[in-house]
Protein backbone atom coordinates (compact mmCIF):
# COMPACT_ATOMS: atom_id res chain seq x y z
CA UNK A 1 0.00 0.00 0.00
CA UNK A 2 1.39 3.75 -1.07
CA UNK A 3 1.81 6.19 1.29
CA UNK A 4 1.72 9.64 0.33
CA UNK A 5 2.22 13.08 1.60
CA UNK A 6 -0.40 15.68 1.49
CA UNK A 7 1.48 17.68 -1.37
CA UNK A 8 1.62 14.75 -3.16
CA UNK A 9 -1.81 13.90 -3.49
CA UNK A 10 -3.13 17.27 -4.14
CA UNK A 11 -0.86 17.55 -7.00
CA UNK A 12 -2.35 13.93 -8.62
CA UNK A 13 -5.75 14.91 -7.83
CA UNK A 14 -4.76 18.04 -9.70
CA UNK A 15 -3.60 16.10 -12.41
CA UNK A 16 -6.97 14.22 -13.10
CA UNK A 17 -9.21 17.29 -12.71
CA UNK A 18 -7.34 19.68 -15.20
CA UNK A 19 -9.96 18.50 -18.22
CA UNK A 20 -12.82 18.92 -15.90
CA UNK A 21 -14.31 21.65 -13.10
CA UNK A 22 -16.93 20.77 -11.13
CA UNK A 23 -20.41 22.27 -10.98
CA UNK A 24 -22.38 23.63 -7.77
CA UNK A 25 -23.59 20.37 -7.61
CA UNK A 26 -20.71 18.20 -7.79
CA UNK A 27 -21.06 17.35 -11.20
CA UNK A 28 -17.56 17.35 -13.28
CA UNK A 29 -18.12 19.81 -16.13
CA UNK A 30 -15.67 19.33 -19.40
CA UNK A 31 -13.13 22.46 -19.16
CA UNK A 32 -12.55 24.38 -22.57
CA UNK A 33 -9.72 26.54 -23.47
CA UNK A 34 -10.52 29.34 -25.93
CA UNK A 35 -7.42 31.41 -26.69
CA UNK A 36 -8.42 34.58 -29.28
CA UNK A 37 -7.02 37.39 -31.45
CA UNK A 38 -7.59 39.61 -29.44
CA UNK A 39 -10.27 40.98 -26.33
CA UNK A 40 -9.75 45.04 -27.39
CA UNK A 41 -11.97 44.39 -30.60
CA UNK A 42 -16.11 45.31 -30.68
CA UNK A 43 -16.33 41.54 -32.57
CA UNK A 44 -14.00 39.21 -30.16
CA UNK A 45 -16.20 41.08 -27.35
CA UNK A 46 -19.51 40.35 -28.47
CA UNK A 47 -18.00 36.89 -29.57
CA UNK A 48 -16.71 36.07 -26.41
CA UNK A 49 -20.15 37.15 -24.89
CA UNK A 50 -21.75 34.58 -27.39
CA UNK A 51 -19.06 31.78 -25.93
CA UNK A 52 -20.40 32.31 -22.78
CA UNK A 53 -23.83 32.89 -23.11
CA UNK A 54 -23.48 29.37 -25.17
CA UNK A 55 -21.41 27.64 -22.33
CA UNK A 56 -23.38 28.31 -19.65
CA UNK A 57 -26.39 26.86 -21.11
CA UNK A 58 -24.44 23.36 -22.51
CA UNK A 59 -22.84 23.11 -18.99
CA UNK A 60 -19.03 23.70 -20.03
CA UNK A 61 -16.58 25.58 -18.30
CA UNK A 62 -14.24 27.88 -20.43
CA UNK A 63 -10.96 29.54 -19.63
CA UNK A 64 -10.68 32.53 -22.23
CA UNK A 65 -7.30 34.05 -22.72
CA UNK A 66 -6.04 36.38 -25.63
CA UNK A 67 -2.96 36.53 -27.64
CA UNK A 68 -3.64 40.36 -28.74
CA UNK A 69 -1.87 39.67 -31.94
CA UNK A 70 0.99 38.25 -31.14
CA UNK A 71 1.86 34.54 -32.82
CA UNK A 72 4.66 33.69 -29.51
CA UNK A 73 1.78 34.34 -26.87
CA UNK A 74 -0.41 32.66 -29.07
CA UNK A 75 1.73 29.67 -28.86
CA UNK A 76 2.52 29.61 -25.14
CA UNK A 77 -1.38 30.13 -24.22
CA UNK A 78 -1.82 26.54 -26.56
CA UNK A 79 0.94 24.63 -24.89
CA UNK A 80 -0.55 25.74 -21.44
CA UNK A 81 -3.97 24.23 -22.64
CA UNK A 82 -2.58 20.89 -23.34
CA UNK A 83 -0.75 20.59 -20.69
CA UNK A 84 -3.31 20.77 -18.57
CA UNK A 85 -4.98 18.40 -21.16
CA UNK A 86 -8.50 20.53 -21.44
CA UNK A 87 -11.51 18.63 -22.96
CA UNK A 88 -10.92 20.69 -25.70
CA UNK A 89 -9.73 23.54 -27.46
CA UNK A 90 -10.94 26.54 -29.44
CA UNK A 91 -8.86 28.89 -31.26
CA UNK A 92 -8.81 32.55 -33.33
CA UNK A 93 -5.28 32.01 -34.70
CA UNK A 94 -3.26 35.26 -35.18
CA UNK A 95 -1.35 33.95 -37.88
CA UNK A 96 -3.29 30.78 -39.77
CA UNK A 97 -0.19 29.39 -41.38
CA UNK A 98 2.00 29.97 -38.31
CA UNK A 99 -0.67 27.83 -35.61
CA UNK A 100 -0.29 24.80 -37.20
CA UNK A 101 2.72 23.79 -35.40
CA UNK A 102 1.29 24.81 -31.85
CA UNK A 103 -1.96 22.94 -32.66
CA UNK A 104 0.23 19.14 -33.36
CA UNK A 105 0.55 19.05 -29.70
CA UNK A 106 -3.38 19.23 -29.18
CA UNK A 107 -4.11 16.26 -31.29
CA UNK A 108 -0.95 14.33 -30.18
CA UNK A 109 -2.70 15.03 -26.65
CA UNK A 110 -6.03 13.19 -28.04
CA UNK A 111 -7.58 16.83 -27.33
CA UNK A 112 -10.00 18.05 -30.30
CA UNK A 113 -9.50 21.20 -31.39
CA UNK A 114 -12.11 23.73 -32.90
CA UNK A 115 -11.58 27.39 -35.08
CA UNK A 116 -13.91 30.05 -34.73
CA UNK A 117 -14.05 33.10 -37.14
CA UNK A 118 -10.16 32.38 -38.66
CA UNK A 119 -8.77 29.10 -40.06
CA UNK A 120 -5.26 26.98 -38.52
CA UNK A 121 -3.88 26.07 -42.25
CA UNK A 122 -2.34 22.45 -42.00
CA UNK A 123 -3.83 22.01 -38.39
CA UNK A 124 -5.95 19.01 -38.07
CA UNK A 125 -9.70 20.50 -36.73
CA UNK A 126 -12.63 19.56 -35.94
CA UNK A 127 -15.34 22.32 -36.83
CA UNK A 128 -14.55 25.43 -38.34
CA UNK A 129 -17.32 28.00 -37.34
CA UNK A 130 -16.73 31.91 -39.04
CA UNK A 131 -18.50 34.00 -40.95
CA UNK A 132 -19.34 33.23 -45.08
CA UNK A 133 -15.96 35.88 -45.78
CA UNK A 134 -15.89 35.11 -49.40
CA UNK A 135 -19.46 35.96 -49.83
CA UNK A 136 -19.06 38.96 -47.65
CA UNK A 137 -16.12 39.79 -49.82
CA UNK A 138 -18.05 39.78 -52.42
CA UNK A 139 -20.38 41.81 -51.31
CA UNK A 140 -17.90 44.54 -50.34
CA UNK A 141 -16.93 44.38 -53.97
CA UNK A 142 -20.54 45.20 -55.43
CA UNK A 143 -20.62 47.93 -53.25
CA UNK A 144 -17.62 49.56 -53.86
CA UNK A 145 -18.01 49.34 -57.50
CA UNK A 146 -21.31 51.01 -57.21
CA UNK A 147 -20.28 53.83 -55.30
CA UNK A 148 -17.34 54.49 -57.65
CA UNK A 149 -19.83 53.96 -60.63
CA UNK A 150 -17.64 50.81 -61.92
CA UNK A 151 -14.58 52.49 -62.69
CA UNK A 152 -11.20 53.71 -60.76
CA UNK A 153 -8.32 52.71 -58.75
CA UNK A 154 -8.77 50.88 -55.72
CA UNK A 155 -6.68 50.13 -52.90
CA UNK A 156 -7.15 46.94 -50.46
CA UNK A 157 -5.95 47.68 -47.04
CA UNK A 158 -5.19 43.88 -46.53
CA UNK A 159 -4.08 41.38 -43.78
CA UNK A 160 -2.58 38.31 -45.72
CA UNK A 161 -1.64 35.93 -42.56
CA UNK A 162 -5.16 35.69 -41.47
CA UNK A 163 -7.66 33.23 -42.74
CA UNK A 164 -10.73 34.94 -42.69
CA UNK A 165 -9.08 38.28 -44.38
CA UNK A 166 -7.60 36.02 -47.47
CA UNK A 167 -11.36 34.63 -47.53
CA UNK A 168 -12.57 38.16 -47.75
CA UNK A 169 -9.82 39.04 -50.12
CA UNK A 170 -10.71 36.35 -52.10
CA UNK A 171 -14.20 37.17 -52.53
CA UNK A 172 -13.60 40.87 -53.46
CA UNK A 173 -10.94 39.82 -56.32
CA UNK A 174 -13.92 37.32 -57.80
CA UNK A 175 -16.05 40.12 -57.79
CA UNK A 176 -14.32 42.68 -59.30
CA UNK A 177 -13.41 40.37 -62.20
CA UNK A 178 -16.55 41.59 -62.93
CA UNK A 179 -15.89 45.24 -63.10
CA UNK A 180 -12.89 45.29 -65.74
CA UNK A 181 -12.41 49.39 -65.40
CA UNK A 182 -11.21 48.96 -61.91
CA UNK A 183 -8.08 48.41 -61.06
CA UNK A 184 -6.56 47.37 -57.56
CA UNK A 185 -3.22 49.10 -57.25
CA UNK A 186 -2.03 48.44 -54.05
CA UNK A 187 -2.78 45.86 -51.13
CA UNK A 188 -0.87 47.25 -48.25
CA UNK A 189 -0.78 45.34 -45.14
CA UNK A 190 -1.55 46.72 -41.87
CA UNK A 191 -2.42 44.33 -39.62
CA UNK A 192 -5.89 45.08 -38.97
CA UNK A 193 -4.48 48.17 -36.63
CA UNK A 194 -6.09 51.60 -37.29
CA UNK A 195 -2.82 53.43 -36.61
CA UNK A 196 -1.45 51.13 -39.14
CA UNK A 197 -4.11 51.51 -41.46
CA UNK A 198 -4.01 55.41 -41.79
CA UNK A 199 -0.06 54.91 -41.92
CA UNK A 200 -0.81 52.21 -45.26
CA UNK A 201 -3.65 55.23 -46.39
CA UNK A 202 -1.09 58.35 -46.21
CA UNK A 203 0.88 56.41 -48.75
CA UNK A 204 -1.79 54.92 -51.01
CA UNK A 205 -2.50 58.61 -51.61
CA UNK A 206 0.33 59.87 -52.44
CA UNK A 207 1.09 56.55 -54.50
CA UNK A 208 -2.52 57.01 -56.25
CA UNK A 209 -3.59 60.25 -56.21
CA UNK A 210 -6.67 59.48 -58.67
CA UNK A 211 -7.78 57.00 -55.86
CA UNK A 212 -11.73 56.22 -55.95
CA UNK A 213 -12.31 53.65 -53.71
CA UNK A 214 -10.79 51.39 -50.03
CA UNK A 215 -11.67 48.03 -48.87
CA UNK A 216 -10.79 47.84 -45.48
CA UNK A 217 -10.54 44.45 -44.59
CA UNK A 218 -11.82 45.10 -40.92
CA UNK A 219 -13.69 48.40 -39.26
CA UNK A 220 -10.28 49.66 -37.81
CA UNK A 221 -8.35 49.72 -41.27
CA UNK A 222 -11.40 51.13 -42.90
CA UNK A 223 -12.19 53.69 -39.67
CA UNK A 224 -8.18 54.72 -40.13
CA UNK A 225 -8.33 55.10 -43.95
CA UNK A 226 -11.48 57.19 -43.18
CA UNK A 227 -9.10 59.50 -40.87
CA UNK A 228 -6.63 59.87 -43.70
CA UNK A 229 -9.18 60.81 -45.83
CA UNK A 230 -11.28 63.54 -44.03
CA UNK A 231 -7.89 64.69 -43.02
CA UNK A 232 -7.27 65.12 -46.92
CA UNK A 233 -10.63 67.02 -47.94
CA UNK A 234 -11.04 64.33 -50.16
CA UNK A 235 -14.44 64.13 -51.11
CA UNK A 236 -14.00 61.37 -54.18
CA UNK A 237 -13.02 58.51 -52.27
CA UNK A 238 -15.35 55.73 -51.42
CA UNK A 239 -14.86 53.30 -48.36
CA UNK A 240 -16.42 50.22 -47.60
CA UNK A 241 -15.60 47.83 -44.36
CA UNK A 242 -15.82 45.25 -42.78
CA UNK A 243 -17.21 44.08 -39.23
CA UNK A 244 -20.16 46.49 -39.12
CA UNK A 245 -19.10 48.26 -35.37
CA UNK A 246 -20.79 50.53 -34.00
CA UNK A 247 -18.35 53.16 -34.70
CA UNK A 248 -18.32 52.17 -38.40
CA UNK A 249 -22.36 52.66 -38.47
CA UNK A 250 -22.72 55.93 -37.02
CA UNK A 251 -19.73 57.38 -39.86
CA UNK A 252 -21.63 55.72 -42.37
CA UNK A 253 -25.00 57.53 -41.05
CA UNK A 254 -23.51 60.96 -41.01
CA UNK A 255 -22.67 60.20 -44.80
CA UNK A 256 -18.95 60.37 -44.62
CA UNK A 257 -16.45 58.51 -47.15
CA UNK A 258 -17.16 55.26 -45.06
CA UNK A 259 -20.09 53.96 -47.74
CA UNK A 260 -21.34 50.25 -46.51
CA UNK A 261 -19.99 47.98 -44.58
CA UNK A 262 -20.16 44.26 -44.45
CA UNK A 263 -21.93 43.04 -41.24
CA UNK A 264 -20.97 39.09 -39.21
CA UNK A 265 -22.85 38.16 -36.23
CA UNK A 266 -20.19 37.30 -33.61
CA UNK A 267 -22.05 36.39 -31.09
CA UNK A 268 -23.76 33.36 -33.25
CA UNK A 269 -20.54 32.88 -34.13
CA UNK A 270 -19.56 32.26 -30.42
CA UNK A 271 -22.70 30.30 -29.47
CA UNK A 272 -21.95 27.96 -32.81
CA UNK A 273 -18.82 27.39 -31.64
CA UNK A 274 -20.08 25.88 -28.63
CA UNK A 275 -22.91 23.62 -30.22
CA UNK A 276 -20.22 22.30 -32.02
CA UNK A 277 -18.20 21.31 -29.32
CA UNK A 278 -21.02 20.41 -26.74
CA UNK A 279 -21.78 18.23 -29.48
CA UNK A 280 -18.62 16.30 -30.47
CA UNK A 281 -17.85 15.90 -26.79
CA UNK A 282 -21.09 14.00 -26.63
CA UNK A 283 -20.41 11.64 -29.25
CA UNK A 284 -22.14 13.12 -31.88
CA UNK A 285 -20.51 14.12 -35.61
CA UNK A 286 -20.29 17.85 -36.28
CA UNK A 287 -19.94 19.35 -39.80
CA UNK A 288 -16.68 20.19 -40.00
CA UNK A 289 -17.06 23.97 -41.31
CA UNK A 290 -20.46 26.04 -40.49
CA UNK A 291 -20.67 29.41 -42.10
CA UNK A 292 -22.48 32.03 -40.87
CA UNK A 293 -24.50 34.26 -43.11
CA UNK A 294 -23.22 38.27 -43.48
CA UNK A 295 -25.09 41.44 -44.79
CA UNK A 296 -24.35 44.65 -45.92
CA UNK A 297 -25.02 47.51 -43.92
CA UNK A 298 -25.51 51.15 -46.03
CA UNK A 299 -27.53 54.16 -44.71
CA UNK A 300 -30.62 52.46 -46.10
CA UNK A 301 -29.96 49.90 -42.79
CA UNK A 302 -32.29 50.44 -40.47
CA UNK A 303 -30.74 50.89 -37.37
CA UNK A 304 -29.68 48.56 -34.34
Amino acid sequence: MHKWSAATAALIFATMAFGCTRGGGGAAKPLVGVTLLTEQHAFYKTLEDGLRQEANAKHLDLNIVACEMDPAKQASQIEDFVARHVAALLVAPCDSSAVAANLASAEQAGIPVFTADIAAHGAKVVSHVASDNVQGGRLAAQALAKYIGDTGDVVIIDQPTVASVQERVRGFDEEMRNHPNIHIVARPGADGQRARAMAAMEDALQAHPHLAGVFGINDDSALGALSVVEAAGRKDIAIVGYDATDEARAAISRGSALKADVAQDPGQIGRTAIDMIANHLAGEQVPPIVAVKVGLVTADTPAK
